[in-house]
């Protein structure tokens, strides 16, 4: 393998050049308390650390970023920690997901213009890993992922609590009626127990997952729980490799092909995936200039049965078990022939060279091929006259019942009178509805919130029912179950289908057949396009005024029309600077 010199390196251009800018860098980081033996001669590592005080996924990240330090000066680097957003999905309103890209943007320029060779993306939380990435392939430089882990299982009498997905069940126990405010109390203190994203397959394992089988983290990195020792060797591992990454020029689109988007979308079936995991994932491709597309997922669902028994899609196991039990890498040794194991990763190996040799250790949290939890992928994707674009549903985690389905619409316009509807003990609804949320997609959210997942009528729980039908262009929580039909594409808020749905027309929900349609004749819905009028825009100013134009749709990724992979020259092309 060819490696750089030092005078191939980005950061050469503002350290080694014997001119007044040279000059002036030199004796700016001089004034830092730097000497020449710091930087001369070798890569500036960027650690890019989402660490905030509001972010509890992110808690350990002050110190683990010592820890990337340690292992970059460990192989000869010169570490410069360089903050970025930490978009805290548990406390940023409307939603984490407008400032994703927000993210991607900042990572990009901050890499783009400072003096950095190789980075070190530090994230876990949902929208940290899609956004890192995105913007890092965008910039073009080596690059390796080091995902925050897990949190410790949570625990309420003896019972393990997952995040999210307990939540929501005992939430609807407690609108019900079964449990009381003591109980509700007792699980608020015992759901989150460490630091460390969420602990079931939601969005933020899912993405690390995918990033790992990528090739973007050290082999077994995403499932390391983030309290356990292992975290703080790994992290410093990431340190030691990007070193050698910038000198072997090992940069993103060397590793991001075709055939590695491939082996995530099989991982991502594998392992009971988060819905939100195709828009990302989408996004993601696109900067590497790989043309994913729901149809790629919907494919490869049909034939990658769900093995991880995690929660949601699984019934009784979490992160931390799914560790034990070998973690990602024993994962995709079940996958044998159905990856490719020729693709490159960040260790400088093949895929297959990173797993030879992981094991198993409990063959109820990672199953066979041949005894699933769930016999198709994790997701769905759907299409008819509501959704011409598409719309996902997560099969495995709701009842089998309602994978073919039609009933009356109840459509509401807005969250807040969704709500209030919803806690009306005397609401005149049945089982047999379907609850219709819409303008919460990424311009109608605005940035597509996750009220996917409405919750059920307090009328229903009362009779004791605990899924419906629901169906909305928003997302919902990765952690989240039921049967719910999401990203409906184009969204109503810009006049898709789903605009002109009325209170009372027939929805017809066939998954085995992928179908979504309202059972209203064309004649009628072009009258109803003829009385509809766009709903006034969502902001007036400031990045999301920005959001607002140039958001594009869920089947696109949700990213931003104008940082596509053909828009500009990366950091890592000479010419840039």
């Amino acid at each position: 393998m060819t490696r750089k010199t030092y005078e191939e390196l980005r950061s050469a251009r503002w350290f080694a050049r014997d001119d007044f800018r040279g000059f002036g860098h030199r004796s700016r980081t001089l004034q830092m308390g730097y000497a020449p033996e710091d930087w001369a001669g070798k890569p500036v590592i960027a650690i890019i650390n989402t660490w905030s005080d509001i972010n509890p996924c992110h808690q350990h990240f002050r110190q683990r970023a010592e820890d990337v330090r340690r292992g970059v000066l460990q192989a000869g680097g010169f570490p410069l920690e360089l903050p970025a957003m930490s978009v805290s999905e548990n406390f940023v309103k409307p939603t984490s997901m407008l400032y994703r890209n927000m993210l991607a943007m900042e990572v990009e320029e901050t890499i783009r213009c400072y003096p950095v060779d190789g980075a070190v993306l530090m994230g876990g939380c949902d929208k940290t890993t899609p956004g890192l990435v995105m913007g890092a392939v965008s910039a073009g430089v080596p690059f390796i992922y080091l995902p925050a882990g897990p949190m410790l299982r949570g625990n309420w009498r003896g019972k393990a609590l997952g995040s999210g997905s307990d939540a929501f069940k005992y939430w609807d126990e407690k609108r019900a009626g079964t449990i009381g405010e003591k109980e509700w109390a007792e699980m608020e203190m015992g759901i989150a127990r460490s630091y460390g994203h969420c602990m079931t397959m939601g969005t933020a394992s899912t993405m690390t997952a995918i990033a790992e089988a990528l090739g973007l983290s050290l082999p077994g990195a995403s499932s390391i729980p983030a309290a356990d020792a292992n975290h703080i060797r790994m992290a410093a591992a990431c340190g030691r490799r990007i070193v050698e990454m910038v000198w072997e020029d090992l940069t993103p689109g060397k590793i991001l092909t075709p055939a590695a988007f491939d082996n995530a979308v099989t991982v991502a079936m594998a392992t009971g995936c988060s819905t939100n995991a195709v828009i990302h994932m989408i996004a993601m491709a696109r900067r590497a200039g790989v043309p994913l597309t729901l149809d790629d997922f919907d494919a490869r669902s049909r034939t990658i049965p769900v093995i991880a028994n995690v929660r949601p899609a699984g019934s009784t196991y979490l992160m931390e078990d799914f560790f034990y039990a070998g973690g990602l890498p024993a994962l995709m040794t079940r996958l044998e022939g159905r990856l490719d194991g020729s693709c490159l990763t960040v260790t400088g190996r093949s895929l297959g060279e990173n797993i030879a040799g992981a094991e198993v250790f409990n063959p109820d949290v990672i199953r066979t091929l041949d005894d699933p939890i769930y016999a198709e992928g994790s997701l769905a994707v759907l299409r008819g006259n509501l959704a011409p674009d598409g719309a996902v549903i997560k099969p495995v985690a709701c009842d089998p019942k309602f994978h073919v389905h039609s009933g009356p619409a109840l459509v509401f316009d807005s969250y807040p009178q969704l709500k209030e509807a919803l806690d009306d003990e005397d609401l005149p609804i049945t089982p047999d509805h379907v609850l219709v949320l819409r303008n919460a997609g990424p311009k109608g959210g605005p940035g597509m919130p996750e009220w996917g997942m409405i919750p059920m009528p307090k009328a229903l729980l009362k009779q004791g029912h605990r899924d419906m039908v629901r169906l909305s262009d928003a997302r919902m929580s990765g952690t989240s179950f039921g049967a719910c039909v999401l990203h409906v594409a184009p969204e109503a808020f810009i006049g898709g289908p789903l605009a002109l749905l009325r209170t009372g027309d027939i929805v017809s929900l066939d998954v085995p057949n992928r179908r979504l349609d309202m059972l209203v004749s064309d004649d009628e819905l072009a009258r109803r396009r003829a009385e509809w009028s766009p709903p006034p825009a969502r902001f007036g100013r400031g990045y999301g005024w920005m959001f607002s134009r140039h958001i594009e749709q869920a089947d696109k990724g949700c990213d931003f029309d104008y940082l596509r992979s053909d828009f500009g020259a990366s950091a890592g092309e000479p010419d840039i600077f």
